[in-house]
């Protein structure tokens, strides 16, 4: 089974996929990860991202500078849907190749594809299920402000970029609801898996 786990920036999709992966031996794919391992010299994209974007991008060592691209991404939305055209598609690439190496060595892995662009990539294909991750706007800022530092404005520019409550819910099979703890969100898994 192919599960696609979404939800916006801060809703906790790592929890559950901590969940997924321990108490069910879960793959777990995440497609952020794998857009930074091919972001890296000598990977699929990286030297379409220096072409665009320029050298000062580039740490002293000639890797990509996530954090120095996020400034030069967020907030312009040219930028944004610039690097999304480069990346995603590989990213994806990437995704499906792993699946089928994992399905080939086991055909009832569970296998958990998390993105929060998961909607847009057209992962929907891919998988057999897609689940969104909620939690009520608030939280999801304070704990972006608490866990990574972010200010409003950022917080903002991400979330700008991203789909809304209502096209989540419509777009996937299962709502989580993270506004609670660790045992209701297990809870929530278990029930579901069982069905």
């Amino acid at each position: 089974m192919i599960i696609g786990l979404t939800g916006a920036v801060g809703a906790g999709k790592s929890t559950i996929l901590n969940i997924l992966k321990e108490k069910y031996n879960a793959h777990i794919i995440e497609a952020d990860k794998v857009g930074h391992l091919l972001m890296k010299k000598g990977e699929s994209v990286y030297e379409e991202i220096i072409k665009y974007f320029g050298n000062e991008i580039l740490t002293r060592e000639g890797e990509i500078d996530r954090m120095a691209l996020g400034k030069i991404v967020f907030g312009n939305e040219e930028n944004r849907e610039k690097i999304n055209k480069i990346v995603h598609p590989e990213v994806k690439k990437y995704i499906e190749e792993k699946v089928k190496t994992i399905q080939e060595k086991n055909k009832e892995a569970l296998i958990v594809v998390e993105a929060a662009l998961l909607i847009e990539g057209g992962y929907k294909k891919l998988c057999d299920e897609m689940w969104y991750v909620y939690l009520e706007d608030s939280l999801r800022r304070q704990r972006l402000k608490e866990s990574r530092g972010y200010d409003d404005k950022k917080i903002d520019d991400i979330l700008s970029g991203q789909l809304s409550d209502a096209d989540f819910r419509e777009s996937c099979d299962f709502v989580i609801d993270n506004g609670s703890d660790i045992d209701n969100l297990t809870k929530q898994i278990d029930m579901k898996l069982k069905k």
